[in-house]
């Protein structure tokens, strides 16, 4: 096979570079991608069908191997492990775009991998990925309706970027995660901060011009090195079967059962339907009742979408623009330290918030270094939540999406300082429709709830798409069969002033700008009606931290002094953490944070510490404790620094014997009157008395 390359000029930053025919030449198809000197391999693969395979196995992997950057991974194995969460959203990002290409009845096993061969933690590696995966998958013979563009956005001073740097993307107000046709887009995902509608369009804009100049650089690539499609069975459903279940069924009666709103109950309507339909049905036996119940699927799902698009009907009844019922309650649970319930229709998530010291921090090791979280959101959806029974297991890809959507949304309005480390649990009760969007409306309020200082409240929801032969019908508020028989799950968070996560998944090949558009308005105007009912329950954040949060103080220290509150081998601070029961925390600027289950045991430790690292200032009064008498005067210990209190500054009296003012171990109240330059200390009672007077 011969090499061949193409390099992509995208107007900013340095080209990038994908080349085929080199490396994992046994792969269907195979590509590296080159930013800099980051590379990464992509590879797809395909095989036959299942037996009773019913949907499209495509399985993405996206892979950071730390010898790309010249480390080791941690732990004992020192072998990298499961997937991280970056490479679990990588590997999402890349395959939602990428599915609505394949045919729909593909059913063949197709496996896209990627593995990051080289790091230069300068150049991100992840959108290399997808754009790699693409191209792979059109070199392959595969049938495949790409490739595709993809690129991040970032907003720094101003102006949009292409592909924008790690230290870029410091400094950026948008991180945008593109993936599209021309003039079409598929696949967006990311946050910003609060950028307004008009902004984000423009966003968009800019992506898709760049995504162009991808295809346009590629197209003749693709075209020379290809290999020749193969033809592939589609599974589709048996006409005779069709033509049967659509001469059976009462379309009078599927009309009603395509409208139940209650979900259990809709099915159970739906399965009396095909039930009878079924007895009227004859020449099919028991071999092809799968044929049948498939047709019946395509009959609801059409029927379905034909009540939307030619009646403007939604199995609720609801306008296309309606939202359904929302309640929203704070405080549902106690001992937490924060709480919220959300329910929208049939969705209905608990959102609980745990506030914690700095070991509470989310710890990630990386390819290109560790990195610490001390806010995040996790997302947890059991089968009960949709009535059903499966396997009990961790989180799946899913949740973890599901989770990293939600904590970008709501990161984006945490306090700039906040002490506390933050977890907030979305548990999902009840799902028919945008649970996500649900968890970062509880999210909003449970923070609110916990006395977090959120900035300000957030809310999400989502926007569906059915789409006919010349019409198509924006859905606001999609329920769990809109977005399983339709087109889009559109989904946008943010605040009243603008946008702060983002996310988009489609069944078909694209939607173009101008309804993107439309979906974006359409998003924000019912944002403002969900936070006018979240805000009727909490409109700002309590004025004291729950009282079953821990308690927390912050103080800043002289960095010189943090060495007398730690001690020889931590002995000072072990101890003043056994003494008091609180934790403490110090960071190598000074900064020291105490947390404490009640008031007593904070100040009881901040106590300690403020006595270990306060300085004496002349002309400051202080109580001190005599730990040394002698017979021209006592030494009086202040913030562990030990000062003269001479016997002639003991009273406004002739004084005979220290002992008759105080003794060691007693406590006696004094005046700094000087501090020599070689940092000694003079005290005086007599001068603190007076001015106590006076």
């Amino acid at each position: 096979m011969s090499i061949g390359s193409v390099t992509i000029d995208m107007g900013q930053g340095l080209p990038i570079t994908i080349e085929t025919g080199k490396i994992a030449l046994l792969a269907g198809g195979s590509v590296t991608v080159t930013q800099g000197d980051s590379v990464v391999l992509c590879t797809a693969c395909s095989g036959g069908v299942r037996p009773g395979m019913d949907f499209f196995p495509l399985q993405v992997s996206y892979r950071e191997k730390y010898t790309a950057t010249g480390r080791f991974p941690g732990g004992y194995l020192k072998r990298e492990g499961r997937p991280t969460e970056h490479e679990v959203l990588t590997s999402r990002m890349t395959d939602r775009p990428i599915r609505p290409l394949f045919p729909k009845g593909f059913y063949n096993e197709v496996q896209v991998q990627c593995l990051v061969l080289s790091a230069d933690s300068v150049h991100q590696t992840d959108v290399l990925a997808m754009l790699g995966s693409s191209a792979a998958l059109a070199l392959s013979d595969l049938p495949f309706a790409g490739p595709l563009g993809s690129l991040r956005v970032g907003k720094i001073d101003g102006e949009f970027v292409a592909n924008p740097t790690f230290e870029q993307m410091e400094n950026s107000s948008l991180e945008l995660i593109y993936s599209g046709l021309a003039d079409k887009m598929i696949m967006i995902e990311g946050d910003s901060d609060e950028l307004n509608e008009d902004e984000f369009h423009e966003a968009l804009v800019f992506a898709n011009e760049k995504v162009k100049l991808q295809l346009d650089a590629i197209s003749g690539f693709i075209s020379e090195f290809a290999k020749p499609k193969k033809e592939y069975e589609v599974s589709v459903v048996a006409e005779d079967a069709l033509e049967a279940v659509k001469a059976a069924v009462d379309q009078e009666k599927l009309d009603a059962a395509c409208l139940v709103n209650d979900r259990s109950e809709r099915g159970a309507a739906l399965d009396a339907v095909y039930e009878e339909a079924r007895t009227k049905i004859e020449g099919f036996d028991e071999e092809r009742e799968a044929d049948l119940k498939a047709a019946f699927g395509k009959v609801n799902s059409g029927n379905i979408r034909r009540l939307i698009l030619e009646e403007g009907k939604r199995s609720d009844g609801r306008g296309a623009e309606d939202l359904r019922p929302i309640s929203c309650e704070t405080s549902v649970l106690p001992v937490v330290h924060g709480s919220s319930l959300f329910a929208r229709g049939e969705t209905q998530g608990v959102v609980i918030v745990a506030l914690g010291s700095a070991d509470g921090a989310q710890s990630q090791d990386t390819m290109i270094g560790e990195k610490k979280k001390k806010f995040y959101l996790h997302y947890n959806f059991p089968n009960y939540s949709v009535g059903e029974c499966g396997r009990i297991m961790g989180p799946g890809n899913r949740e973890i999406g599901h989770g990293n959507l939600a904590e970008r949304s709501v990161a984006k309005m945490m306090p700039d300082e906040c002490a506390y480390s933050v977890r907030v649990s979305s548990e999902i009760m009840g799902s028919n429709g945008s649970t996500s969007m649900a968890s970062i409306c509880g999210a909003s309020m449970a923070l609110m709830d916990a006395g977090i200082k959120l900035k300000k409240q957030v809310a999400g929801i989502s926007c569906g798409l059915v789409t006919g032969p010349d019409k198509y019908v924006m859905l606001t508020d999609i329920l769990g069969s809109e977005d399983h028989y339709g087109d889009m799950d559109f989904k946008i968070a943010g605040t009243r002033d603008g946008i702060t996560g983002f996310q988009l998944d489609l069944k078909i090949d694209g939607i173009t700008m101008d309804q993107a558009k439309e979906a974006i308005a359409n998003l924000k105007a019912s944002r403002m009606k969900i936070l006018d009912i979240m805000d009727a329950a909490i409109s700002s954040p309590r004025e004291e931290v729950n009282p079953n949060a821990p308690r927390m103080h912050v103080v800043q220290i002289n960095p010189e002094k943090i060495g007398a509150v730690i001690g020889t081998g931590g002995k000072v601070i072990k101890g003043i953490v056994e003494e008091t029961g609180a934790k403490i925390d110090i960071e190598d600027d000074g900064k020291v944070t105490i947390f404490a289950n009640n008031a007593e045991s904070l100040n009881a430790a901040l106590g300690h510490v403020e006595n270990l690292t306060n300085e004496v200032e002349v002309g400051k009064i202080y109580q001190g404790l005599v730990n040394g008498v002698k017979d021209f005067g006592a030494f009086v210990e202040i913030f562990s620094q030990s000062g003269l209190l001479h016997i002639s500054e003991m009273a406004d009296y002739r004084v005979d014997k220290v002992e008759d003012i105080c003794n060691v171990g007693e406590k006696v109240t004094v005046k700094v009157i000087d501090i020599d330059d070689r940092g000694r200390i003079r005290l005086s009672r007599k001068a603190a008395l007076e001015e106590m007077e006076d």
